[in-house]
């Protein structure tokens, strides 16, 4: 799709457009950002970041407030019930021991805590327990809370606000059109129509989605040109950690360069918003310090819900730095 193969100028000339106010679509060719040299894009990218986001940073830590037997089938995921893992299984915590926890994570130096949820999402009893978590969290920390619990209701996602909640993360997880191979129990649309719920209740959103799971290039545009369209500013970037007895168990792992090249297309598309490095980026030394040179400016740390992250204090160590303001 893409012949065009560009040089450093090409990929200068259209920096100079996004700072000048300039922004991408699906009507653009995407052709420069894919073909010219790898560390202008990225000098590009972070250039545009520097604009737009100055030199914040923020780190963001979840924890698994209900795991396993998820009734989902999404091929990347250990803790659906479709598949033979050893993912562990446990209903929604003590709201005292997601305080517990946050305030661990506050101490370490995080600014953000998110609560999240196996299930297509929750309800009744879980739900409350869930809005109770939150009300401590406001009441007893600082941080800044969000929520992840699969497709709620306009009115659920109200009750999430009023009792602290201030960003929803919904990933989209893929293109519009690979998403038939990664999901087939709920569709793209629905997570779409969340995602507008959730900003109709007032709620920012956090949405974003996993590279490496046998997508091309026009899928990545795609999903970055779906979530510049819905005003989403907080991106997390993942990348795919293959678990043996999910249908993904086996996919070879996607290049550092693509990685690379596609964290910083990321912020040409999405200039202003929060780039979040999340799974995956421990596979790069020094906690992937690259990547925020790249595009990105944030990212969740800590570890992931069924795999390990990198540490709190080491990824404030690198970031700083990077001259990076925490």
């Amino acid at each position: 799709m893409y012949n065009l193969q560009a040089d450093k100028n090409s990929i200068e000339k259209l920096t100079e457009k996004i700072l000048d106010g300039y922004r991408m679509g699906r009507k653009d060719d995407f052709g420069v950002l894919l073909t010219a040299p790898l560390e202008a894009v990225c000098e590009g990218a972070d250039a545009i970041r520097r604009k737009f986001c100055g030199n914040k940073a923020d780190l963001c830590t979840i924890v698994n407030g209900r795991s396993g037997r998820c009734s989902e089938d999404c091929r990347f995921c250990a803790q659906s019930r479709r598949y033979p893992t050893s993912a562990r299984e446990y209903p929604f915590l003590d709201p005292g021991e997601i305080l517990a926890e946050g305030k661990r994570n506050e101490a370490a130096g995080v600014h953000r805590y998110s609560i999240v949820t196996s299930g297509r999402g929750i309800h009744g009893e879980e739900l409350e327990k869930a809005l109770a978590a939150y009300r401590l969290l406001r009441r007893e920390t600082g941080l800044r809370l969000c929520a992840s619990h699969g497709l709620q209701t306009t009115e659920e996602f109200r009750r999430l606000k009023e009792a602290g909640a201030e960003r929803y993360h919904c990933n989209l997880e893929a293109s519009e059109r690979y998403f038939p191979q990664v999901c087939t129990t709920h569709t793209f649309e629905d997570k779409v129509e969340n995602i507008r719920r959730a900003q109709e209740a007032g709620l920012e959103v956090c949405s974003g989605g996993i590279l490496g799971m046998g997508e091309n290039w026009e899928d990545r545009i795609a999903m970055a040109c779906s979530l510049s369209e819905l005003g989403v500013r907080s991106i997390p970037l993942n990348i795919l950690q293959p678990i043996p007895g999910t249908p993904f168990g086996d996919l070879p792992p996607v290049s550092r360069e693509d990685i690379l090249r596609t964290t910083a297309v990321f912020r040409y598309i999405n200039p202003g918003a929060w780039i979040r490095m999340a799974a995956g980026r421990g596979q790069f030394p020094r906690g992937g310090a690259e990547l925020f040179r790249a595009g990105a400016n944030s990212a969740i740390t800590g570890d992931m819900l069924t795999t390990t992250g990198t540490g709190i204090a080491e990824d404030i160590k690198m970031l700083e730095q990077l001259g990076y303001e925490l």
